[in-house]
């Protein structure tokens, strides 16, 4: 077991500490927010959570039965299903991140599409067909919900068009959509946030920049995605589609490891990334709007604490980098492939398909519980790292991790938490790690049951949940000191009153 010693002066002036990873959530394709499941656990995320916005793939996709053609280059729209989702997010108090896309049928200029929703990925045939229903779609919204609401929405041009698995077009057919795009939305209203690229690997962020001042298009943020995992691809500078050429090569070829050294990443390398890009985004805000703990093979870390402790790192790693984080995806409800079965199968979400939050809801749920200042943080010391921030109850909360990416080693730790200048009268920890707030290990044990019944579900959840409990605070000549065990990819919050 290894020792950490942290030390907080609670006279020290606070900063501010702005909650950019509740900006905005992630979720499935538009459909799926038609499903009376997936709306009670957004509803949920959001309460415990503290989401305001929400995005998703696929708004103008064929199922939700958005455009018509009634005759050869005549139209029709339909913008009942997206109202009904709308609807839905304001009487919940969240809003849109409108990600426009994908293609619609009538519109494109090829059938290829992408994922088991066979959203279509092609750029649209005639812009003058696509720019008039932008304009209507937007001037629909403007009339339906208010100038004033919309104002606070976000419009973002497509999804990862850098990949080909996304969109069949070259960087310049997409700078040609984008243009056409952004200048529909604000033909509307000038003051509609509009911004891009949306892409993948921190891609094209001085791109587009570029771009939109060559052609005087609208700019407002930019945004972009990330994993971990994109680590192998940032340092080679390979595309997705030969990376994993180059892995079942290896594989062919009789590499048994291939695929696990593919997902091989250093420890921080997401903060690595937004440094990177944001010097790159300039003055403008700064959206990702895509992250997870893993993404480019199956993964069933998304199910254990790892994540949870991964996530935590990430969060605190990046204030002041980044205007919005926002986390793919708040639920299993998730069909880019066919929905899988099993309550626990290594999916995207913070909650299982039955709505079983996993440990990194739990560590979302900590974080939310942060107030809105932050004393001066200590640096981290080898795995552990921690923040100090006000308490909504007026007292202090310490929040610590102890993370290492796998392969590395890593031990539990004995933390001992020194606070200057503040009077405790008492204190609790509530942990996240093996053995807390842990239904996967539970689900594990059970047999891994691809159908929970009731009882089964009922102890799932139960095992899910947080526990409070009582921490020992000892008295120092110049405030408090607490100390307790933190192990291998765990969390724990600390209040101390």
């Amino acid at each position: 077991m290894g020792n950490v010693n942290f030390m907080v002066d609670a006279a020290a002036p606070r900063q501010r500490l702005p909650h950019f990873w509740e900006k905005c959530v992630g979720s499935c394709h538009g459909y799926t927010a038609l499903r009376e499941d997936y709306r009670q656990q957004l509803q949920k995320a959001s309460e415990d959570l503290g989401f305001s916005y929400v995005r998703f793939h696929g708004l103008l996709d064929d199922d939700m039965c958005v455009v018509q053609e009634t005759a050869p280059g005549k139209y029709s729209y339909n913008f009942f299903n997206i109202d009904n989702v709308f609807d839905f997010l304001l009487r919940i108090g969240m809003k849109p991140f409108v990600e426009i896309g994908f293609m619609p049928t009538p519109f494109a200029s090829g059938e290829k599409t992408c994922f088991h929703y066979k959203g279509n990925i092609t750029p649209p045939k005639d812009y003058r067909a696509w720019d008039a229903f932008i304009t209507a779609m937007i001037r629909h919204f403007v009339e339906r919900y208010g100038l004033a609401e919309v104002r606070q929405w976000f419009f973002e041009v497509w999804n990862e068009p850098n990949l080909q698995f996304f969109f069949t077009g070259t960087k310049e057919d997409y700078f040609t959509l984008y243009e056409h795009t952004a200048r529909a939305v604000k033909s509307v209203d000038s003051c509609l946030q509009v911004g891009g690229p949306a892409t993948a690997l921190n891609a094209w962020v001085p791109d587009l920049i570029a771009y939109c001042r060559e052609h005087e298009a609208p700019l407002d943020f930019i945004s972009t995605h990330h994993y971990p995992t994109d680590d192998p691809l940032w340092n080679s500078g390979m595309s997705l589609e030969s990376f994993f050429a180059e892995v079942s090569k290896k594989e062919q070829a009789g590499e048994k490891d291939a695929r696990k050294k593919a997902q091989t990443y250093g420890r921080g390398v997401l903060a690595k990334m937004i440094a990177k890009t944001r010097k790159e985004a300039e003055e403008y805000p700064l959206y990702y709007t895509e992250w997870n703990t893993s993404a480019i093979l199956p993964d069933e870390c998304h199910d254990y604490p790892y994540s949870a402790a991964l996530v935590t790192k990430s969060v605190l790693d990046n204030i002041g980098y980044v205007d919005a984080y926002s986390f793919w995806t708040f639920t299993d409800i998730f069909e880019e492939h066919p929905q899988h079965r099993g309550e626990f199968h290594g999916g995207f979400g913070l909650q299982t398909i039955h709505g079983i939050p996993k440990p990194t809801y739990r560590a979302f749920e900590l974080l939310h519980q942060l107030g809105s200042e932050r004393y001066p943080r200590p640096e981290e010391q080898g795995n552990v790292g921690m923040i100090a921030a006000s308490g909504k109850d007026g007292g202090l909360c310490i929040l610590v991790y102890n993370q290492q990416v796998p392969g590395e080693p890593a031990q539990e730790e004995q933390v001992v938490l020194t606070v200057e200048h503040f009077e405790a009268s008492g204190a609790e920890i509530i942990r996240v790690d093996e053995d807390h707030a842990n239904p996967r290990k539970l689900w594990d044990e059970m047999g891994c049951p691809d159908y929970p019944d009731a009882e089964q579900m009922d102890r799932l959840y139960l095992a899910s949940r947080l526990k409070e409990e009582p921490l020992e605070v000892s008295r120092t000549q110049k405030g408090a000191q607490v100390s307790f065990t933190l192990p291998k990819d765990g969390i724990a919050l600390i209040r101390i009153r």
